[in-house]
């Protein structure tokens, strides 16, 4: 009965905020009437966990010490220190000035409010930062973005469902039609092959010879009304590491990103550092959408650790618990750190990055997302973004300098608001009798050979407008008299405006017999093709040789290549291929020494080989000191976003001058390319004592 008193008068002073000494009590100091006092509190060793700061038990407020399940009518309150109580006990607690978490002592910057929400707030003018005001939609000044009493927040208390997703209508949403060229004539993903070499002696069987198989999907529809929309998460790191000049540079380019969707596509936003909360919900970005996101984004302060997986499980939850769908999704990951929460380093092996990615959100899962992850300078975990786009069907891009991380995002929002074509399929069937299929060269994309070899396919997924696709087949080809009928490509894929399924036939791939002498020059297009494929190859190798801390064999396997690729006649003009020998010059530089690669050779090899792999831009460094290949995978749709926020970059540059935290080049003669990389160096981060970026 003595220990049911002690305990409850410590209930009493921790939900007064106030602190007894610590005092043995006596059976003959307790009243009697409290004999049967029950007190529904957490077990001795929970008690010391929350007197030594560390993690209380997340089924016991530790306030009112009663417990906290959701679903059960009580609203919870999870603090950015990653501690839960009920919210009326936590907000009657802040109402009294107590602003501190009682379990750790940490200060708090996110307070609860028992009042409207921050987009009531903004309407009643009480916020003094509205992004009406601001042109475009930008965010205000760095120096005045973190202040509290202009944007405080009021995180509300989340459910354990996020169905809450604002409702849609795909038919009046969407235009039917859109799938159309402007001539009224279907527009449909092409198929052209191109054969090895023009022709094969009769006499002679060919056991390997190679086709190439290239797809161009549909263009743009003429409106943006007609296009699909889209369902995007942002799951945004705001730890310590990213404040300052960071975070306001990702708030604009968030800014960008809002004012880019339209009002059919729907956005909500995850933000994460030590643990991960959800500023709103799948909204819609209609003119009040935008002004509501544009306010929640502005809020966001940086402290904390990193827990990236937290992000990604919240954004899943997102994605899976929504009531209404927009036919694309996607999930944006942006991080500057490290995970030191999930990813553990062992001795000897490379770490396993398979938990940070929820399994519901995996190819074959039934509510596949792909993540495009992108990391954030010098101190990003280049390896497991690299291994959540992988294992998510997304890509990687590398953001070396934090002047483009806008870029970065437009490229990426570009291809996003333009997808065509979902679940294509290239299926492959062999004509004559005696042909059979050997192999498929597919990148990252899933493929199979049936087991007698008369057929294959290969799982491409989504289409952005005009994007392409290059895929080598080789075929065994026997002694034949004759023409000689290889395959037949067809492509099966569901329009992602009509949501019409597709079924293209190509042209049956023949090719002559002749008795006589045939010509032995590859064909040009069959010819690049391998040189990617074998440079892709030897960037994978380049990156294991380096990770086994060989940086001179790394060097010299990039190196041979980029000689390879310079002394070929044939393709000395082909610009591609001279991009690809910029790029592998590039990479080789920044494989040969150790500090090179650990500063940025690792990320930026891991991008290439997420763009080679996938067939899809990326960012990569300073996307403007290269040209070609860094460039040949973008599409027209991204090309166009990315002049839209490259065409805000000197607005940028003369915001961020009034900013009293950095002092890029002010010159006016400087073309736009030279201030993104003046603005860079600018905001290149500097080490700190603990190793990570300030």
């Amino acid at each position: 009965m003595a220990l049911a008193w002690e305990r409850a008068r410590r209930a009493l002073a921790t939900r007064l905020c106030i602190r007894f000494p610590a005092r043995h009590v006596a059976i003959q100091d307790v009243p009697r009437e409290l004999d049967d006092v029950e007190a529904p509190l957490p077990e001795v060793e929970e008690q010391e966990e929350r007197r030594s700061g560390s993690r209380s038990s997340a089924k016991i407020c530790a306030i009112c010490l009663g417990g906290m399940r959701s679903g059960h009518g009580q609203a919870l309150f999870t603090a950015e220190c990653c501690h839960k109580f009920h919210f009326h006990c936590i907000s009657s607690n802040v109402q009294h000035g107590n602003k501190v978490c009682p379990i750790c002592r940490a200060i708090w910057k996110e307070l609860p409010f028992h009042g409207p929400l921050i987009a009531d707030v903004a309407a009643q003018g009480t916020a003094t930062a509205n992004p009406s005001d601001w042109p475009q939609g930008r965010l205000p000044r760095a120096d005045t973005v973190n202040r509290q009493d202009h944007f405080p927040v009021f995180r509300t208390p989340e459910s354990e469902i996020f169905n809450d997703d604002e409702q849609i209508n795909l038919q009046s949403e969407t235009t039917v039609g859109g799938g159309h060229d402007g001539d009224g004539i279907p527009s449909s993903v092409e198929i052209v092959t191109y054969t090895e070499f023009p022709a094969i002696k009769e006499s002679v069987a060919q056991k390997n010879f190679t086709i190439l198989i290239h797809l161009k999907a549909p263009h743009a529809p003429a409106s943006v009304s007609s296009r699909a929309p889209l369902d995007l998460v942002t799951v945004l790191d705001v730890s310590g590491s990213m404040a300052g000049t960071k975070l306001a540079l990702l708030k604009r380019a968030m800014s960008f990103v809002i004012q880019s969707l339209g009002p059919s596509d729907r956005l909500s936003v995850i933000a994460f550092s030590s643990c991960a909360w959800r500023l709103f919900p799948l909204r819609k970005m209609t003119a009040f959408g935008r002004q509501q996101s544009l306010q929640a984004v502005g809020s966001l302060v940086a402290n904390g650790g990193t827990n990236i997986a937290d992000g990604l499980r919240k954004a899943a939850r997102v994605m899976e618990d929504r009531q209404a769908r927009n036919p694309v999704c996607s999930i944006i990951l942006l991080s500057d750190g490290v995970d030191t929460y999930i990813v553990t380093p062992t001795q000897g092996a490379p770490p396993d990055y398979e938990p940070l990615v929820p399994r519901s959100i995996l190819p074959g899962s039934g509510h596949h997302v792909q993540v495009h992850a992108f990391g954030f300078g010098a101190d990003h975990d280049s390896a497991a973004m690299h291994s959540i786009a992988e294992m998510s069907g997304g890509t990687f891009s590398f953001i070396d300098e934090v002047g483009t991380i806008q870029d970065a995002f437009a490229q990426c929002i570009g291809g996003l608001l333009s997808v065509v074509a979902q679940e294509t399929r290239l299926s492959i069937e062999c004509a004559d009798e005696g042909v059979l299929l050997t192999s498929i060269k597919s990148g990252g994309y899933a493929n199979e050979v049936a087991g007698d070899g008369r057929g294959g396919f290969v799982d491409v997924g989504d289409l952005y407008a005009d994007e392409e696709r290059d895929f080598l087949v080789t075929v065994r080809v026997p002694v034949a008299p004759g023409d000689t009928a290889l395959i037949l490509p067809s492509c099966t894929y569901r329009d992602a405006v009509t949501t019409e399924t597709v079924r293209v036939e190509g042209d049956r791939v023949t090719v002559p017999r002749p008795a006589g002498p045939v010509s032995a020059a590859m064909s040009p297009q069959v010819e690049r093709e391998w040189h990617r494929v074998h440079a892709t190859e030897d960037m994978a190798a380049a990156r294991a040789a380096a990770e086994d801390n060989d940086f001179a064999r790394a060097a010299s396997i990039l190196e041979s290549r980029r000689r390879a690729l310079e002394s070929l006649a044939s393709l000395s003009s082909d610009p591609q291929t001279l991009a690809l020998v910029a790029e592998l010059r590039e990479m080789q530089d920044r494989a040969e020494s150790r500090q090179r690669y650990e500063e940025s050779g690792r990320a930026y090899i891991l991008a290439g080989l997420s763009s080679h792999s996938w067939q899809r831009a990326t960012a990569r460094g300073d996307s403007t000191e290269l040209t070609g290949l860094v460039h040949t995978y973008q599409t027209p749709s991204m090309v166009d976003m990315l002049h839209r926020s490259q065409a805000l970059l000197p607005e940028v540059v003369e915001a961020l001058n009034r900013s009293p935290t950095v002092a890029p080049s002010r010159s006016p003669a400087a073309d736009p390319a030279s201030q993104r990389r003046s603005l860079a160096r600018a905001f290149r981060p500097t080490k700190s004592f603990n190793g990570r970026s300030s």
